[in-house]
């Protein structure tokens, strides 16, 4: 049995609940991975780590959630070097609203990259939203109250 908090009309949740198909590459309790539709790869092997809990993003997951799709993603990037020689990955994910998620489930991909494949990933401008003075402070001080133990 996973952990299945299933939503009604979120495309990863059916595929967890065996409605559609899917190319899964691992089943767990938490966390599963799955290959993303063919137009969608941006190389071969292009991973999707989603997690067996409903949430739209980072923002919203469980502490256990988030711990276990971080641990499945560290697991897929370890294999795709061992099994089909990629040096390194790039792991994307947006999460929640304006950031571009096309899914609102949360998900990583895991792209495998080789030298000189072509592939660029990175992002390119800079967003134009400006924040007041003190947003440096108030970021800090939000997320000092939300954490027992900085370590």
């Amino acid at each position: 049995m996973t952990d299945f908090l299933a939503m009604p009309d979120c495309v990863f949740c059916s595929l967890l609940n065996g409605d559609g198909s899917a190319e899964w590459l691992w089943r767990g309790q938490s966390a599963s991975a799955l290959l993303p539709l063919r137009h969608g790869w941006l190389a071969l092997g292009h991973t999707l780590v989603i997690s067996n809990e409903h949430a739209v993003g980072v923002q919203d997951v469980s502490p256990h959630g988030i711990q276990e799709v971080a641990l499945l993603v560290q697991r897929v990037a370890q294999q795709m070097a061992t099994t089909i020689g990629a040096s390194g990955v790039n792991v994307l994910n947006a999460s929640g609203p304006n950031s571009d998620q096309t899914v609102d489930h949360l998900h990583f991909h895991v792209v495998p990259r080789w030298a000189d494949d072509g592939l660029d990933t990175w992002v390119h401008g800079r967003s134009s939203h400006e924040l007041g003075d003190g947003w440096f402070d108030e970021l800090r001080g939000g997320l000092a109250s939300t954490i027992s133990d900085p370590s």
